[in-house]
């Protein structure tokens, strides 16, 4: 299937045109400016645990929206930020700190082209559900797998991972449908444009 023209000519669903390159590079800044100012990681009063984070969000704004190299990228800002700036030892481990990151964007946007036909509203929610899940369960596995956090730990993080998940959901939707509102010109998104269609 084709990816997103952008006025530019059909590419692979893994290319990567101007406009994807500029919806990148904003994304990306502003996954930066969460990074930087420390406003993207929240403290949570729990031993292990580290932050609470809405740094993924982005990363999964930008999967959904562009596709999947532009969620990889953003998440990889994510990633590089969680180990450079690491203030809890499970993230001084590059893998654990960016390696799961990678693939926030990537099942968002797998999962809102997956559901998208059915209703935009279910495709973004559902793409922020699954992309922060690939967050805090890649991130904890590799961490369990590491021998750097116990399994006992799990049950402290559901809250922390089930809360990440509402927040991205409810951002997700507002973010995707005020965007395709945009886009289309309209005061109604419709669920499903050509345009969007030849995205992916």
């Amino acid at each position: 299937m084709a990816a997103n023209s952008g006025g530019g000519g059909g590419s692979s669903v893994f290319g990567f045109n101007t406009r994807q390159i500029v919806i990148a590079g904003i994304i990306g800044g502003i996954a930066l400016f969460l990074g930087a100012t420390r406003i993207g990681f929240i403290p949570v009063p729990i031993p292990l645990i580290g932050n609470a984070t809405i740094m993924h969000i982005p990363a999964i704004i930008g999967g959904a929206l562009e596709g999947p190299v532009v969620g990889l990228l953003v998440g990889a800002i994510f990633g590089i930020f969680s180990f450079l700036n690491a203030d809890n030892p499970v993230f001084l481990n590059p893998i654990v700190a960016v390696v799961p990151r990678l693939f926030i964007g990537v099942v968002a946007w797998a999962v809102f082209v997956g559901l998208r036909r059915w209703s935009i509203d279910l495709a973004s929610i559902a793409a922020g559900v699954l992309g922060s899940f690939t967050n805090t369960v890649g991130v904890v596995g590799l961490a369990i797998l590491f021998g750097l956090l116990p399994p006992a730990v799990i049950p402290a993080i559901l809250p922390q991972a089930i809360a990440e998940a509402i927040l991205a959901a409810v951002v997700t939707v507002v973010v995707v449908r005020g965007i395709m509102l945009f886009r289309s010109g309209r005061t109604t998104a419709p669920e499903i444009k050509p345009d969007e269609e030849r995205r992916y």
